[in-house]
């Protein structure tokens, strides 16, 4: 008797996305260093060790496959999940697929996205302080606890609110229109010139090209503000638009 495939139903089907990934320089390949360091970083925020996925950059190392599978145990000791390796080799590809992670090429060797032309911005609400952005994406409405809202290419500009739970991201800027609660990153591709912009600060996460500043980092002075965040020397900077 044949099968009648119309009728099997489908297990899973694949689609692209971009999920916020924090990526873990490594300037050294001694485990002990690492797992002092990551001591200190437990004590000053121990809500991100919730078992955080993250992907280690060996592009500064020699030979980091010797220490590849010491580094992840040292890293799973502190809750956090290695999920792939980025940078070195075939020795390192191969370490890391044998440790059961992925593998990314250097960054500097991947190959440019195509750049495309932005939309057209719409005109700023009259005394807005934010500048005006390269709009990617106009988002109008509340991003609700669980949803994300993305802008693979441009800016991302939300004319609402942002709840707590509820997910921004951009390749450049994010400007929000409304009370930031939930979590904004921006230069996910690694733009170090984005930025984040929002009429109330409450947010769970701020991120701008991979680094990051959690609500309890933030100065409580800052809150329920309008700000303006910018990276400075790897830092997030935050003042006020008031």
């Amino acid at each position: 008797m044949s099968l009648n495939m119309d009728r099997v139903a489908s297990a899973f089907t694949f689609k692209g996305g971009m999920l916020p990934m924090t990526v873990m320089e490594l300037t050294s390949a001694d485990p002990e260093q690492i797992r002092a360091q990551l001591a200190g970083k437990v004590s000053q925020s121990p809500a991100f060790f919730q078992h955080t996925p993250v992907v280690l950059s060996v592009e500064q190392l020699d030979e980091p496959h010797l220490a590849l599978e010491r580094i992840c145990a040292v890293c799973r000791a502190h809750k956090l999940l290695p999920v792939a390796v980025r940078g070195g080799t075939d020795p390192v590809k191969q370490s890391a697929w044998a440790l059961g992670l992925g593998w990314f090429p250097p960054q500097e060797a991947r190959p440019r996205a195509v750049e495309e032309a932005p939309l057209a911005a719409e005109p700023q609400p009259e005394g807005e302080a934010s500048p005006a952005p390269a709009v990617g994406r106009i988002y109008r409405g509340t991003v609700r606890s669980g949803q994300q809202v993305t802008a693979p290419e441009g800016d991302l500009v939300v004319v609402g609110a942002v709840n707590p739970g509820a997910e921004v991201l951009a390749a450049g800027s994010v400007h929000v229109y409304g009370p930031l609660r939930g979590r904004a990153l921006g230069g996910i591709h690694g733009d170090r010139q984005a930025g984040i912009f929002c009429k109330e600060l409450h947010a769970e996460l701020l991120s701008l090209a991979g680094n990051y500043k959690r609500l309890e980092d933030i100065d409580p002075r800052l809150l329920n503000q309008p700000v303006q965040v910018q990276l400075r020397d790897d830092q997030l900077n935050i003042s006020s638009l008031g």
